[in-house]
């Protein structure tokens, strides 16, 4: 697994050991940013705030970062997974630029001051069939982790279509292999 585009093209990145990780493929996620870059709902990505929740291995936010993103905040309740971000962030040398938070998606309190506005693009990127999806959307969206105007980056199985969640509206979703790629926009 690389980083497939920007300033840190190339770079491998850790995956944990052991842990119950899925990270997004290396084309999905270069469809996934071409798509977020370039696509009819396109988001500016230079010096915007990202957050990866469900995080992994931090491939979707150190993606951003690599193509212009000011700051990403990982959240993660696996010790393994936040370690890993924590060395993947440290390799490529963007420590400055992450907060990495353990917690449980469904229950995060208030956004830390960096995202006192929210995030302008979210990753949500939970394990298949396991009903996380719309509790994490519901919790991040009440609690004021995602801006007014944010864009939501939600991965699933390919079978799940996401239902409709208050607040939000559906702007695209396409199929990589076993994922669903949805795109969402706060309305």
């Amino acid at each position: 697994m690389r980083i497939v585009g920007g300033t840190l093209r190339g770079r491998a990145i850790r995956v944990p050991s052991g842990a119950d990780v899925r990270p997004t493929s290396d084309r999905a996620r270069e469809s996934l940013f071409n798509i977020l870059l370039n696509g009819r709902h396109a988001v500016h990505m230079d010096g915007a705030k990202v957050l990866d929740v469900y995080a992994g291995t931090g491939a979707l936010g150190l993606e951003a970062l690599s193509r212009g993103a000011a700051h990403a905040v990982f959240v993660d309740n696996n010790r393994q997974s936040i370690e890993c971000i924590r060395q993947n962030a440290e390799s490529f040398q963007v420590s400055q630029n992450v907060s990495i938070l353990r917690g449980d998606a469904q229950a995060l309190g208030s956004p830390p001051p960096i995202l006192s506005t929210g995030a302008d693009v979210t990753f949500l990127d939970p394990p298949y069939k396991r009903g996380l999806i719309v509790p994490g959307l519901e919790c991040l969206l009440s609690q004021g982790w995602v801006s007014g105007s944010g864009l939501i980056v939600a991965e699933t199985e390919s079978g799940l279509r996401i239902p409709p969640v208050a607040g939000l509206e559906m702007l695209d979703s396409r199929k990589y292999g076993a994922a669903r790629i949805s795109f969402l926009r706060r309305v």
